[in-house]
């Protein structure tokens, strides 16, 4: 018989951000482990479900018995098994013996050539999987599987899950599948909402499953479908509301909401708009973390005193269900607003003394020592930009206090966003109140960057001091750990200085950086190993953004300092690739690097005009000479298009060369002398990148 399988494990209350993967792995070890045995399909076809207090997953196509299947297994060789007059050797019973075979079966072997020998086969019968046989230990595999990361007993019980398990549903079409799970026997019975639905509920065929929850159970047992109707139902509501108004966009807590809801309902609750007072980021991140509330947001992006709550309880009156959640959420405005006022009677200034007493690491001191460090690097940055030092060092010196508050202490999320309000309510200017803040971007991957150099100044020596100070104390990302978080570090730094552009030397920085630290707190030769890793992370970056592996690697196989030029090296690269001359000046390029390595110090110091005495060689000597002046000028003008593709010109002259020269002369001085010209071809060649590595 084939038919849809269902398998229902019913709980408390699961994990709500662990939900939609308890959800997906269940069904999908569940499929897989049905498929191996050739009960389902391969693809298996599946359906998860996940509820507050459920996992399902129905399969499609399960047959109640795999087809029987005849396995041909090689026995040994018949110079092996068979003695002389043809009878079976000990080494054959041996064998057969170990398989539970008797002598019997040598009437049944097969002898056919494997290789170059002959060999015995045995084929025999194989019983195909019983579904009631094999699901149990399916479904119990499935559950050891799932990705819980602290598990638990209840009552007398030994067995171990996430939560307490009350409930084993296995259904073949209409059929009880018998068994056992988590010490519970299955049935064909499970429960509905907690107050809105059946207590019981059978389930008549398992293709029924979700509309018999649906309708009597007042259950949506489909994950993705609860998460479509929030989203849906989240917009209509504010909708409704008129003038623009729309929810605030926030995926995960969409995920989460959907997890602690069964049967999804929306209603529009407010507060007193007085609580608009205070910063709307600290009333939207209570809202959203303590109380898993939507904001509205009117068209100007701007907080309005109105908000969702997505309710797990329809009610045809529902005045007591938002009156309870304005006043819930009245209590949390309260704290964020007592937090705002009390913060603003001290200015930030006055708070930068109490970071001496905050630890910013053990070997690295503390996060006053941090400050003074900031302050330093962030002047020389801005100065080197030929920006306003004075306002970095101010906005360097105040970027951190904001720690020391009750709101960021309440609310890490705010430290930044904070600190600006404050700034500015303490009168300091508006360039190093945005600096405050902005001096964490970007925070995540696609994030935007600091808007001015006074507060790229701040971000990057904050990403450069914290790079410098854990890579000089050996405190290195390994693998998938990186506790400081310095590959995002890294990546700020980058990012900064490709995309604002920032002409400065990124070594020059991460010694300033060091220099920071005192003498005996920071390994010797570091930052060798940092800038390494930051050009690791710069290949990841440029790799991700669509840029040719190869023109990747020729750019950086310079180990560039300068990132901001970057970019125009790759383009140059690109437009170099595509040129007819190319992969012969590619080909040659290696070929110049090749030998120039192999012959070590060979080389003369320069080209002496009088040694040249082949005609290709002094014919590579005039084209470069004729070449070199407006390449040079190019490279000078960071023209580096025109650099490379006026390399073209050169191709005529380094293939005859090449053709018609012994580079490798038995006479030193004209071995010498033809080194030296290539050398100054190659430093020529790889002005931009090194052409070498251009798979063209």
């Amino acid at each position: 018989m084939q038919d849809t399988l269902l398998i229902e494990l019913l709980t408390e209350e699961l994990p709500p951000k662990a939900l939609a993967r308890l959800g997906e792995s269940f069904a999908d070890s569940v499929a897989r482990g049905l498929a191996e045995r050739k009960l389902a399909p391969q693809p298996p076809r599946c359906e998860w479900f996940a509820s507050p207090r459920r996992l399902a997953v129905t399969v499609h196509d399960v047959v109640d018995a795999a087809a029987d299947e005849q396995l041909t297994e090689k026995i040994m060789p018949v110079a092996v098994a068979l003695d002389a007059r043809g009878e079976p050797t000990p080494a054959l019973m041996k064998k057969l013996a170990a398989k539970g075979l008797g002598a019997e079966v040598v009437a049944q072997f097969e002898r056919r050539m494997d290789g170059k020998a002959e060999s015995l086969f045995l084929t025999s019968r194989v019983a195909g999987a019983r579904l009631a046989d094999v699901l149990s230990a399916i479904v119990t595999e499935a559950v050891k599987k799932l990705p819980i990361p602290k598990v638990m007993r209840w009552g007398d019980s030994e067995h171990e899950f996430v939560r307490p398990v009350h409930g084993l549903v296995m259904l073949h079409g209409a059929e009880l599948v018998a068994g056992e799970v988590l010490g519970l026997s299955s049935r064909r019975h499970t429960r509905g909402h907690r107050f809105l639905g059946a207590r019981d509920i059978d389930i008549a065929s398992a293709a029924d499953y979700a509309r018999t929850l649906y309708e009597q159970g007042s259950v949506m047992a489909s994950f993705l479908a609860r998460r479509v109707l929030v989203e849906r139902e989240l917009a209509h509501a504010a909708e409704a509301l008129g003038g623009g108004v729309t929810p605030i966009q926030d995926a995960a807590l969409v995920d989460e909401v959907t997890a602690l809801v069964e049967y999804p309902v929306v209603y529009v609750a407010e507060f007193e708009p007085q609580f608009l007072a205070v910063p709307q980021e600290c009333l939207i991140l209570t809202m959203k973390q303590n109380q898993k509330y939507f904001p509205l947001l009117d068209a100007a992006g701007k907080l309005i005193n109105k908000f969702l709550v997505v309710s797990n309880m329809r009610v045809d009156d529902p005045t007591n269900i938002v009156a309870g959640n304005a006043r819930v959420v009245r209590a949390r405005l309260a704290d964020a607003r007592f937090f705002f006022d009390q913060d603003r009677r001290e200015p930030l200034a006055a708070r930068v003394a109490k970071l001496a007493a905050v630890v910013y690491h053990n070997r690295l001191g503390s996060q006053g020592a941090r400050v003074e460090r900031l302050v330093r690097l962030a002047g020389h940055i801005a100065r080197q930009l030929h920006g306003d030092a004075a306002a970095a060092e101010r906005a360097a010196l105040l970027a951190k206090a904001d720690l020391v508050t009750d709101m960021v202490g309440e609310f890490p999320e705010l430290q930044g966003i904070m600190g600006r309000y404050y700034a500015r309510h303490d009168g300091e200017s508006d360039s190093v109140a945005q600096a405050v803040a902005a001096h964490y971007q970007p925070r995540f991957a696609g994030d935007a960057l600091p808007h001015d150099n006074v507060a790229r100044a701040v971000a990057l020596a904050d990403r450069l001091d914290a790079l410098a100070g854990f890579f000089g104390i050996g405190q290195v990302p390994t693998g998938d750990r990186d506790p400081f978080g310095l590959r995002r570090a890294a990546l700020g730094v980058l990012r900064i200085l490709m995309e604002a552009p920032l002409p400065l030397d990124l070594a020059a920085l991460v010694e300033q950086a060091g220099a920071g630290f005192p003498a005996a707190v920071l390994k010797s030769g570091f930052e060798a190993e940092l800038l390494d890793f930051m050009r690791e992370r710069l290949r990841h970056l440029l790799r991700e953004q669509g840029h040719a592996q190869d023109a990747v690697e020729a750019v950086l196989a310079l180990a560039p300092v300068r990132i901001d030029l970057v970019p125009a090296k790759l383009e140059a690269v690109r437009a170099f690739a595509a040129l007819p001359q190319a992969e012969a000046l590619a080909a040659a390029n290696k070929r110049i690097v090749n030998i120039l390595k192999k012959s070590g110090s060979a080389a003369a110091s320069g080209v002496d005009v009088a040694l040249l005495q082949e005609e290709a060689e002094r014919a590579l000597f005039d084209a470069l000479n004729a070449a070199a002046p407006g390449i040079e000028s190019q490279l000078a003008n960071e023209d580096y298009t025109g650099a490379l593709c006026a390399l073209a010109a050169l191709r005529p002259a380094v293939d005859t060369f090449f053709d018609k020269v012994m580079v490798m002369s038995e006479e030193p001085l004209l071995r010498g002398n033809r080194l030296a010209l290539l050398a100054r071809l190659a430093a020529l060649m790889n002005g931009v990148a090194d052409i070498s590595r251009l798979g063209v």
